[in-house]
């Protein structure tokens, strides 16, 4: 019997499982789908506080979990291919074996769409990038293209006119998801232009190592021509690892948990912590700070039925 199961150990998770183990809970951390969060795929983070010269962003998170080692947190690998969370204690299937937990902190994070383009994965943190807050100080006085046709897409091509020389929206229609005012904004930008009914085909330059171009193709026309862009943005939204709570927990029409104020879910001793949660901010540093509010509300919990 577990005190306390973290799924997911990315910042949010890793947090959590710091302080949880500091409270001499000795929490189990499930490693998730992507272990060590979206910081595993970035490279250089220049803003969470305390790294003068940035640091990397795996670095960042194998220091959080040596960190949560230190004073008592186990680490798993695996996922969790099913949980019964209508009666206590909870029960998590984790790689077809089962374990039992007073309290579950679920830390899951969301994963950002993709193109699928045969490139893409291999110039992550070399051009291609899905956070314009996270990346876009790199790409100053650079060409800059972002992919997506809503809110977040207007978001971060207004966003990445503060560095870039020009940002270049495209998008593979005439008509937008975007509310009016945002798309307005990002119309009246002077630095942004627009390539309506087009698609992305390929990304360059795997033989260089980093992004030089890409290859458009007009739905419309036919057409097919290259680009040249230092700085590639995937916006097309993200997807929370929520399915294997199977709609137990309440989640929104996107898939994201719910929140019943602070860290807490609709099932009492089930509590969240992260991108699972946040569609807003989603940044490393408020990942952290939703960890570390989990922890606590599972420690006070945990606490109050005396154990």
């Amino acid at each position: 019997m577990h005190n306390v199961i973290i799924i997911g150990s990315g910042c949010a998770g890793n947090t959590a499982a710091i302080y949880t183990a500091r409270a001499s809970l000795r929490p189990l951390v499930i490693g998730g789908l992507e272990p060590g969060g979206q910081l595993s795929i970035t490279s250089e983070v220049e803003n969470f506080p305390g790294f003068p010269e940035g640091v990397l962003g795996p670095q960042l998170v194998e220091n959080m979990k040596l960190q949560a080692e230190k004073f008592g947190a186990e680490f798993r690998h695996g996922t969790v291919d099913e949980a019964i969370l209508t009666e206590r204690p909870f029960r998590l299937k984790i790689d077809g074996a089962w374990v039992e937990t007073r309290t579950l902190i679920v830390a899951s994070g969301a994963s950002a769409r993709w193109l699928g383009l045969p490139n893409e994965q291999k110039l992550i943190g070399k051009g291609v990038s899905s956070c314009a807050t996270c990346d876009g100080f790199f790409y100053r006085e650079k060409e800059i293209m972002v992919v997506g046709g809503g809110d977040s897409a207007m978001e971060e091509a207004n966003f990445l006119t503060r560095f870039g020389k020009r940002v270049t929206l495209v998008h593979r229609r005439d008509q937008f998801r975007a509310s009016k005012i945002m798309l307005d904004r990002a119309v009246a930008n002077p630095k942004i232009d627009m390539i309506l009914n087009t698609v992305v085909d390929e990304i360059y330059d795997i033989t260089q190592g980093s992004v030089t171009g890409v290859r458009l193709r007009n739905l419309v026309s036919g057409e097919v021509y290259d680009r040249a862009v230092d700085g590639f943005f995937v916006a097309i939204g993200h997807i929370p690892n929520t399915k294997f709570l199977n709609n137990q927990i309440t989640l929104d029409e996107d898939g994201y948990i719910v929140s019943q104020g602070g860290a807490r879910t609709n099932i009492t001793g089930v509590f969240h912590a992260g991108d699972v949660q946040d569609r807003t901010y989603r940044q490393a540093i408020t990942a952290s700070g939703a960890g570390c509010m989990a922890a606590m509300e599972a420690e006070r919990f945990l606490e109050a039925e005396g154990h």
